[in-house]
C-alpha cells in the first residue's frame, strides 16, 4: 500500500480521535499538510471540547439532583403528616414578586428558572404576603434558593430570614390545600401563637421536569412563621 495512503489513514484516525467530523477532516486534509498550519483548528476544537465538558458536568449535576429528589420523595409518599414546630434556616433566595391570580405563579417560576437556573440550590417555594385569601389581586412571590446571584429590576436576590415556624406537609393537589391551612390556623389559635407574614409554601414534590405526575402525590410544606 502506498505510503501516502497509509499516512492519510493515520491522519484521519488521529483527527477522528480528536473528535473532528468527517467534513472537518476532509477540509483539513485538502488544505493543509503540517500540524503547524492547523493550530487555529486545533484551538477551536479544544474550546469546543472544553465547552462540552462543562455542559456535561451541568447535565450530570442536574440528573443527580433529580435522582436524589425523587428518592427522597419516594420515602415520604406513604407517610401520614402531622403538624410540627421547627426552626428553619436563613436562605439566599431569588424571588419575583407578583400581583394577580395565584394560578399565574407558574409564569414567575419560568422567569426565575431562565434567569437563575444554574444557581438554583433547593426546592421551589412561594411567599404569600396577604393575611387572607384574595381572588384576583393576591400579593405573592415565587422563589428559588440560590447559591449566588444579583438583583435586577425584576428579580430580588436576598436573604430570607430563618426562625421558628409551625409547619404541615400537605399531600395532594394544590386545589385542596385550604384544608391543611385550616388545620394549621386552628393549631396556632389553640396555642395562642402569633404569626408574621409572609407565609411560605415549599414544593417538596410537584409536577416533574419530565412528567406532570399524579397530583394526589404532590407534597407541599406550609410554613407559618412565628413572631419572636
Amino acid at each position: 500500500m502506498p505510503t501516502f495512503i497509509i499516512n492519510r489513514a493515520r491522519s484521519i484516525k488521529i483527527l477522528k480521535d480528536y473528535d473532528f467530523t468527517l467534513a472537518e477532516i476532509k477540509e483539513i486534509l485538502d488544505q493543509f499538510d503540517d500540524e503547524s498550519e492547523i493550530l487555529e483548528q486545533l484551538h477551536e476544537k479544544l474550546m469546543e471540547i472544553q465547552n462540552k465538558i462543562e455542559r456535561y458536568k451541568e447535565i450530570s449535576r442536574s440528573i443527580e439532583t433529580l435522582i436524589n429528589y425523587e428518592r427522597e420523595n419516594e420515602m415520604n409518599i406513604d407517610k401520614d403528616f402531622e403538624i410540627e414546630e421547627k426552626e428553619v434556616k436563613t436562605l439566599l433566595i431569588a424571588g419575583y414578586r407578583m400581583k394577580g391570580k395565584y394560578s399565574s405563579v407558574g409564569d414567575g417560576f419560568k422567569l426565575l428558572s431562565k434567569a437563575t437556573g444554574r444557581y438554583i440550590n433547593g426546592k421551589a417555594m412561594t411567599l404569600y404576603y396577604d393575611s387572607e385569601f384574595k381572588e384576583d389581586d393576591a400579593d405573592f412571590e415565587p422563589c428559588f434558593p440560590v447559591r449566588k446571584g444579583k438583583s435586577t429590576d425584576k428579580i430580588s436576590v436576598r436573604e430570607l430570614p430563618g426562625g421558628r415556624c409551625v409547619t404541615l406537609i400537605h399531600k395532594g393537589p394544590y386545589e385542596t390545600i385550604t384544608g391543611s391551612y385550616k388545620k394549621l390556623f386552628a393549631y396556632i389559635n389553640e396555642k395562642g401563637y402569633k404569626i408574621k407574614l409572609p407565609n411560605r409554601e415549599v414544593y417538596l414534590k410537584g409536577p416533574g421536569m419530565i412528567f406532570k405526575g399524579n397530583p394526589k402525590n404532590y407534597l407541599t410544606e406550609i410554613q407559618l412563621m412565628l413572631e419572636n
